[in-house]
């Protein structure tokens, strides 16, 4: 007995590698993504989402003319016939083709409240809000009905929608469009109706014109609003080429009296943003330029912001660089043509292949709708036609209806009609039938004969193909276009001013206390060691600078920090430990300071004797770890570094804790970057230990050395100090009797 063959068990489910279906299922997510959400379609520039609210608002018939109806209505229509997702994004969709700040050719009409440029997202619930079509959404939708598009089942198969709509004017470039899918992204900025309808003119006219000879008429994107796009003709043409790159709007301004209004903000830029970036940098006092800033934005003035100077002297042109370069006043747009072409792949495209690309969409169009016509033409003709014999042996006709039991074939068989005229004479009225009239059948087939060849005429010419887009683009900028909006005024991009440049250059005492809390203090008249100090902290160290100015600091590792003078805390309070704005090593000390202009020479020592001149700019360290600069001895200390006023003049003085004091030219010192630097004053190996270098000074000619020790204080001039000069290295002279232990060196 032959054995029955083993036939598989289906256990209802499929096993495959985990590695095979997680890449399938990214996969078909990432072309859904692509292909169904994020970027448009290059026909009609929309997006399914977009499409479908479109196409849906048409069926309910809100069209321009009509009455507006809830936008709730609307949005139920499209999630329940077509877009199977979220209503809130629906919404936000709906709203978005709303908004004339958003779009630069609106294709909807909303009543109610849509959103502000302040804040586009403050619309109202949809079921308080009204929408209907805008006039220049049948542009998309008015061949939507003649044969022009393909239809496909809707999500569950109970309904039909247009895979595209038949749009007459290239929207995609219109209104612009953004989009992140999976692996690439769309940025498309709107552009001036007129502009692209003359750029697809001269490629009709001229199919071999560069994107050089495009850009002669479109000549860069037009925002909704009216502010400068301020990139120059050959960046525009660089982006037009390429399909991608960047741009930059700014805000427009005008001055009214001494104010300053920002009468027109970039794309997508709120006012009260704006706002708020420039009252922050007033608050962190680094626009000392402006004394009042107000919003006076209202129905009548959509953006109205009114800058107030603090005086007529303040630079307007300079004060607004710095805004454009540290506000959203100025800003950034990224472009990529990254569209989903007619093969249904997306690809970013330059502006040529966009157009060209269009206009052999439109042509399909228009010769599907043609054809569509044409197809309707012929079948009325020949529906007349049977009409004609109907009318001309109507007693004949209406004997054969009367008698036959089979009227239909009758007719065919009497008069050689075919069955679609059979029937068409048949579902005609008697009472019709009797008042046609033969002039009335015979001037409709007049017409439509015309009609027919003409059609014919145009599909079986290119040129003449040609022609009827031209004139169809024609009249459609002729009826929706408009002037450009966004200006274009090349200008280098704004550049911030430096912070010093923003602060008023004032006197300032720096003060630093034992325990590494700073503050300053305005003027140089300031007595530091009278301030207030917190309990168990006393003044370690104070110098005299500007405002405008940086101040150093040195920690007992050698590293040196740096921040504005301008930004350290008033002296009416303790100040603020520096281990706020640095990060010292663990156990590290802060134990001297410094400030003064970049090309200032300041002499850098440690307590072992050792030092170098080196430029303020290099001690300044703009990490908060701070940068290596002195390098020190196990055991020794930084010493209060001392400004060099004329190297080729000064002395350096350097005095020890022993009471021997040596002067030597700075001329000397070489001049480093960092490092230990060259021996001062000799400190024999006996009293390394115990002796150290207690301050260095620099005397200029004519300058007096202040010696102070303890309560008293010895004036050394200039030429006093002869019997003190010695060779660099050397031990110097030994201070008078009971002047030995010094605590201080100063100059005045």
């Amino acid at each position: 007995m032959a054995e029955s063959p083993v036939r598989p068990v289906f256990h209802g489910f499929e096993q495959i590698p985990l590695r095979e279906y997680a890449e399938r299922a990214y996969l078909d997510y990432s072309m859904y993504v692509v292909l169904d959400r994020a970027l448009p379609f290059l026909g009609d520039g929309l997006k399914p989402v977009q499409r479908r609210i479109v196409y849906s608002m048409s069926e309910l018939g809100l069209n321009a003319a009509s009455k507006p109806k809830k936008s709730a209505r609307t949005v139920g229509d499209v999630i329940g016939k077509y877009h199977p997702h979220g209503d809130s994004a629906c919404y936000e969709a709906l709203v978005l083709m709303a908004q004339p700040f958003s779009y630069r050719y609106p294709l909807i009409e909303g009543q109610g409240n849509f959103g502000s440029p302040d804040d586009p997202k403050s619309f109202a619930a949809m079921r308080y809000t009204e929408s209907k079509l805008t006039p220049i959404a049948e542009v998309l939708l008015g061949e939507l009905g003649q044969g022009t598009v393909d239809w496909t089942p809707n999500f569950d198969g109970t309904l039909e929608e247009p895979t595209w709509l038949p749009a007459r004017l290239p929207h995609l470039l219109l209104n612009g469009t953004t989009g992140i899918a999976v692996g690439m992204a769309t940025d498309v900025p709107p552009h001036n109706l007129n502009e692209v309808v003359s750029a697809c003119v001269r490629l009709l006219d001229d199919p071999d014109a560069s994107v050089r000879d495009l850009c002669e008429h479109v000549r860069g994107p037009d925002y909704p609003t009216t502010a400068e796009i301020i990139t120059p003709v050959a960046d525009l043409l660089a982006i037009y080429e390429t399909g991608v790159g960047g741009l930059r709007a700014r805000a427009t301004y005008v001055k009214e009296g001494q104010n300053i209004v920002v009468t027109a903000l970039p794309y997508q830029v709120s006012p009260s943003k704006v706002i708020e970036q420039i009252a922050a940098q007033m608050r962190a006092k680094k626009l000392p330029w402006l004394e009042d800033l107000r919003d006076e934005s209202d129905h009548a003035n959509p953006v109205r912001v009114v800058l107030a100077p603090r005086s007529n002297r303040v630079d307007v042109e300079q004060l607004m660089g710095h805004l454009f370069a540290t506000t959203d006043l100025e800003r950034t747009y990224r472009v990529n043509l990254n569209v989903i072409g007619l093969d249904g792949r997306p690809q970013v495209k330059n502006l040529k292949m966009l157009l060209s690309e269009w206009l052999t969409f439109r042509a399909d169009t228009v010769t599907r709708r043609l054809t569509h016509r044409l197809e309707k033409v012929e079948r009325r003709l020949h529906l007349l036609e049977g009409l004609l014999v109907a009318f001309l042996n109507l007693d004949e006709v209406i004997r054969i209806i009367r008698s036959e039991d089979e009227p239909k074939q009758a007719l065919i068989a009497r008069f050689r009609l075919s069955e679609e005229q059979a029937d068409y004479i048949l579902d005609t009225k008697l009472k019709q039938l009797a008042r046609l009239e033969e002039m009335k059948i015979r001037g409709e087939q007049d017409e439509l004969d015309s009609e027919r060849d003409r059609l014919i005429s145009i599909l079986g010419s290119k040129a003449k193909l040609k022609k009827l887009i031209k004139e169809e683009l024609l009249a459609d900028a002729k009826k929706f276009g408009d002037a450009r909006r966004s200006p274009l005024v090349a200008r280098e991009a704004a550049q911030a001013l430096n912070e010093t440049e923003l602060v008023a250059s004032e006197p300032m005492t720096i003060v630093l206390s034992e325990k590494g809390w700073v503050r300053a203090a305005k003027g140089h008249d300031i007595d530091a060691a009278t301030l207030s100090y917190r309990e168990g902290d006393s003044l370690l160290a104070a110098v005299k600078g500007r405002s405008t100015q940086q101040v150093v600091f040195l920690d007992s590792t050698g590293r040196s920090y740096s921040t504005l003078a301008h930004s350290l805390p008033s002296a009416r309070g303790n100040g603020e430990p520096l281990t706020g704005r640095f990060s010292p090593a663990a156990g590290a000390s802060f134990q001297a300071l410094a400030s003064g202009e970049n090309d200032t020479r300041f002499v850098l020592a440690s307590s072992h004797g050792y030092g170098f001149v080196t430029r303020f700019e290099n001690l300044v360290g703009r990490q908060k770890a701070g940068k290596a600069m002195l390098s020190l001895t196990p055991g020794s200390a930084v010493v209060a570094p001392v400004a060099v006023s004329d190297a080729a003049k000064d002395r350096l003085v350097a005095v020890t804790s022993a009471g021997h004091l040596l002067a030597f030219p700075v001329a000397e010192l070489p001049e480093l970057d960092k490092g230990k630097g060259n021996k001062l004053i000799e400190i024999p190996k006996a009293k390394r230990g115990t002796e150290r270098v207690v301050a260095v000074a620099v005397v200029s000619p004519g300058g007096t050395l202040l010696v102070k020790s303890g309560s008293r204080t010895m004036s050394l001039s200039f030429k006093d100090l002869d019997e003190y000069v010695g060779a660099r290295a050397s031990r110097g002279g030994l201070l008078p009797r009971g002047w030995q232990k010094v605590d201080a060196l100063a100059v005045e």
